[in-house]
């Protein structure tokens, strides 16, 4: 006869473990870097699945029932095989070696990728990471970079696209200048006001004027091809720019109609079908899918 098939979820097992060792929830979710609330709701769900009462509430800890207390001996076998599987898997990544070329524009390479990186670098400190940073899009066909950062899905048969999240996006400009040119009010207020032009403005109005923002070439004066130099001028009070917003969060820079709705554009992760195969391209790629899937 086989066994009864329960519900089962590891982050839901996980949670009882803690809170049984640590004696309350609130220890158990600085452990598990959860919030007390949520860890509450997990050992309830547990509790819910199994049909017993695991704890008993004693002044402001926890006591273990003695269903509980059954349950920690196996619960304890479980989490020792699960950190196993952590180091084996951690060792693995640590060998792996070689060259992972990844392109994005300059701005995302400049703020974004680091943070990234640098849980790369301890994940895998044997691979040789090339940032390739440029506003154009790269082939990945031609093998130009391994994984691209884009905001638009690509068409080949031959790559794999993953969009991680829905980035957004507002107007923005340093103090100095909305200091001196003023604050716009309105969206009719940007007719009067500077803009400072990323790349082509052609483009950037055909994006623009559609959405109803009244500018022309003329209100574009200056502006840079580079990404990094255009919004270094934003900063420098030369003017208005869209941004991401998870760009120029911490900046000193200030957003300009702040409940305006945002512009929303997503954020697809690319590499070439053969290349994910391929461990170190894997493994690069999911850290950059988790990592940019979280809004800063």
């Amino acid at each position: 006869m086989s066994a009864p098939q329960l519900p089962f979820d590891w982050n839901h097992i996980r949670a009882f473990l803690a809170t049984a060792e640590e004696g309350s929830l609130s220890a158990a979710a600085r452990r598990l870097k959860l919030t007390q609330p949520t860890l509450g709701r997990q050992v309830a769900a547990l509790e819910d699945d199994l049909g017993l009462l695991l704890f008993e509430r004693v002044g402001r800890s926890l006591s273990l029932t003695a269903a509980g207390a059954e349950l920690l001996q196996e619960v304890r076998a479980m989490g020792a095989a699960a950190d196993r599987v952590a180091l084996v898997a951690s060792g693995q990544s640590q060998s792996i070696e070689g060259r992972v070329a990844i392109t994005a524009s300059d701005v995302y390479s400049a703020y974004l990728l680091p943070e990234a990186l640098r849980a790369l670098r301890l994940r895998a400190p044997k691979l040789t990471i090339d940032v390739v940073a440029a506003n154009d899009i790269r082939d990945l066909m031609r093998r130009e970079a391994d994984i691209a950062i884009r905001h638009v899905r690509p068409d080949q048969p031959d790559l794999i696209a993953r969009m991680v999240r829905e980035d957004t996006a507002h107007f923005y400009a340093a103090r100095r200048y909305l200091d001196r040119a003023g604050r716009p009010e309105s969206m009719a207020d940007l007719a009067a006001h500077d803009f400072v032009n990323f790349g082509d403005v052609e483009r950037t109005l055909e994006y623009l004027v559609p959405l109803g923002v009244p500018v022309t070439a003329d209100n574009f004066r200056i502006g840079s091809q580079s990404g990094l130099a255009a919004w270094e001028l934003v900063r420098q009070g030369f003017g208005i720019a869209p941004m991401s917003d998870s760009v120029a969060k911490g900046q000193d820079v200030e957003r300009v109609l702040p409940d305006m709705d945002p512009f929303v554009f997503p954020i697809w992760l690319t590499t070439h079908r053969e290349l994910h195969t391929s461990r170190r391209i894997r493994l690069v790629f999911d850290l950059l899918a988790n990592h940019l899937a979280i809004k800063p």
